[in-house]
């Protein structure tokens, strides 16, 4: 925390710090509720961006709400594990860094994988709370349950 911040300053950051992680924690809740997009669009600009890499990207609100809606459709069961947040404030802004751990479960076979990547994300204050501006995922290994965790990463992904 920068040393030249008043009280309320301080008070302040760490409010919108816990607001960040709160937003987070209902992203992750929404994307274990089928990928409920309503929800998740709700959790953005108009002009955001979202980027899987692999998984896929959407650009604008209403792309990313119709990108969600079809993720159940790839998607049979996940859980979204996130943690150890970096979360940096400068003013009406912010920027995020997290980790990502997840099982789960693809149509139509039930493939399982454990997924494990990171987020890079970047935030905006609005009228309604803060928002997602742009979503960044970094997978960093995708491996078949049944090898273990780790034990084998996939070159050519599935999804």
């Amino acid at each position: 925390m920068p040393d030249n911040l008043s009280l309320e300053q301080a008070v302040q950051r760490l409010v919108d710090i816990e607001e960040i992680k709160q937003l987070k924690a209902r992203y992750a809740l929404a994307c274990d509720d089928d990928y409920n997009p309503d929800t998740l669009a709700e959790m953005f600009t108009e002009d955001a961006t979202w980027n899987g890499g692999f998984m896929g990207q959407a650009e604008g609100k209403e792309n990313i709400r119709a990108f969600f809606a079809g993720a159940s459709d790839l998607v049979a069961f996940a859980v979204h594990g996130v943690g150890n947040p970096l979360i940096e404030i400068n003013g009406d802004t912010a920027t995020g860094h997290w980790y990502l751990h997840q099982p789960m479960t693809l149509k139509p076979d039930n493939a399982t994988y454990w997924l494990v990547a990171q987020y890079e994300d970047q935030y905006v204050r609005t009228e309604d709370g803060w928002r997602f501006q742009h979503v960044l995922v970094k997978p960093r290994g995708f491996t078949p349950y049944e090898a273990g965790f780790g034990k084998e990463l996939m070159a050519d992904l599935p999804i």
